[in-house]
């Protein structure tokens, strides 16, 4: 090879390929996931919470297309974290609400995945509406959703709790989880979806308290009753 061509090879090829290495995530894939139940019919619902998350994520970091995989809608796509790049795979699946976990055990085993490479975003009745917590391991608390994901992937999966509030009686929950979220909150819903894609980077990178905080403060939650706080 000539001068000429190695200097023109150095200047061209080398830095295309540094580009390269630097857009390619080091890290496994990561699954991040939102419980709700498939179709229009409740799509608005405040069990779909989670649903309306990883389409705010898919929309603002522009993941996509979404497909038909894993009994899921699924779309990829990376994001920039302060540990490097990550590649992200969002899964609603279709399985309805309460088999969450077969669907992502499925797509768990098909990329080789733990348990700890999985998030699942839900709607939480014991934190009052607009509050957020992450949780790692315990129990389901009820939630047959966060049940199924527990017999299918273990209790280690990562969870963000995305509170809706309690209606008051252990007889009005289903009901009050499977209707639409008033016109008078749609308000907090928006800003926390909002506020739950843009500080993702801080829950890719592992920083689970840090990423609390930060959607806690892009979306402070409405005063509302203390008790479920």
């Amino acid at each position: 090879m000539s001068t000429v061509l190695r200097d023109a090879w150095r200047r061209l090829v080398m830095p295309a390929r540094a580009k390269a290495r630097s857009q390619t995530p080091g890290r496994p894939m990561h699954i991040l996931a939102g419980q709700g139940n498939p179709g229009p019919k409740y799509a608005d619902n405040r069990h779909n919470i989670g649903f309306m998350v990883l389409d705010r994520i898919a929309r603002d970091h522009g993941f996509g297309p979404w497909r038909a995989k894993f009994r899921s809608e699924v779309c990829e796509g990376v994001i920039d974290t302060p540990e490097g790049r990550r590649k992200l795979l969002l899964v609603k699946p279709q399985t309805f609400y309460n088999e969450t976990g077969r669907a992502l055990a499925e797509a768990a085993r098909f990329y080789k995945l733990s348990p700890e490479d999985v998030s699942v975003f839900h709607d939480e009745i014991d934190l009052a509406p607009g509050r957020l917590r992450v949780k790692r391991g315990g129990g389901h608390s009820g939630n047959n959703g966060v049940r199924s994901v527990i017999q299918h992937l273990g209790p280690d999966v990562r969870r963000i709790r995305l509170g809706v509030g309690h209606p008051g009686d252990k007889s009005r929950v289903m009901p009050y989880v499977l209707s639409d979220i008033p016109a008078a909150e749609r308000e907090w819903t928006r800003a926390l979806t909002q506020a739950c894609s843009k500080a993702l980077p801080h829950l890719i990178g592992g920083d689970d308290e840090r990423y609390q905080s930060e959607v806690m403060r892009l979306a402070p939650a409405p005063k509302s009753d203390p008790r479920q706080g």
